[in-house]
């Protein structure tokens, strides 16, 4: 009779904690939604309190991590710390499922905070791992549109590199793989198919197509993204840094 009462009260207990954890994350989307990151991450952290493998939870500090962390341009010392612990949160989720597209995303997105902090070797293993989890994110859900917006800023960024940087990455580190401006805009479309109202795919597509040479193009999409409604905290400051580019452009 002890046994049974304690298996009941077990399996109670644990129903209270999944019905606890799934109003925490519903609040945390709202403050997503409501365009609060900070907010948001605290009540990630409070689902993680109570069930430390909570997927959803993992991935979602990581990324914040990684947004959050990109806005502190002036103090890097807290800059850093968040994007230490956006590469924390998606390991942990990689090691609660290696498989999942979103876990495989957010490790994409950490890994190119960390290539831009690193030098020498450890950078370019660090940009080699961003299209790595890109890759695994797209094998495992290609609907996933924040994989695909990482692998075209990755091809976009490689494609960028000069001759000369090329060349040193070549001799040093070994070559890179190939990276054409059509492969990024490809990805960029594709987001852009799968997610019509994702703001910053639009400017990274109007540079895209910039460096193309289809200015015509690019500011097309500059128009779109102005009609927009912001569903983010950056949102505001891309719009900005758009308005920038067209005068740049004039």
């Amino acid at each position: 009779m002890k046994i049974l009462f304690f298996i009941c009260l077990v399996a109670y207990s644990g129903f209270l904690h999944a019905q606890d954890i799934s109003a925490i994350l519903k609040n945390a989307e709202q403050y997503e939604t409501s365009m609060n990151d900070a907010q948001a991450f605290n009540a990630y952290q409070e689902a993680l309190k109570i069930l430390p493998s909570n997927l959803e939870a993992l991935c979602k500090c990581s990324e914040l991590c990684t947004r959050i962390g990109a806005r502190l341009k002036e103090d890097k010392v807290q800059q850093d710390d968040y994007y230490r612990k956006a590469k924390t949160y998606a390991q942990t989720a990689l090691q609660v499922n290696r498989f999942s597209s979103d876990a495989n995303f957010v490790m994409a997105l950490a890994m190119g905070r960390e290539a831009m902090k690193k030098d020498g070797k450890e950078k370019i293993d660090a940009v080699r791992d961003v299209k790595k989890y890109a890759d695994l994110s797209l094998k495992y859900n290609p609907h996933n549109y924040k994989a695909w917006y990482v692998l075209g800023k990755w091809y976009y960024e490689i494609n960028g590199l000069n001759y000369f940087e090329r060349t040193a990455v070549k001799l040093f580190f070994g070559a890179l793989p190939p990276a054409s401006i059509d492969d990024a805009i490809n990805c960029l479309e594709k987001v852009k198919s799968l997610n019509p109202s994702f703001i910053l795919n639009y400017l990274s597509l109007a540079k895209a197509y910039k460096r193309k040479d289809e200015e015509n193009i690019a500011r097309q999409n500059l128009t779109v993204m102005f009609t927009l409604p912001d569903k983010t905290e950056d949102d505001e400051n891309i719009k900005k840094e758009g308005k920038a580019l067209l005068k740049k452009w004039d």
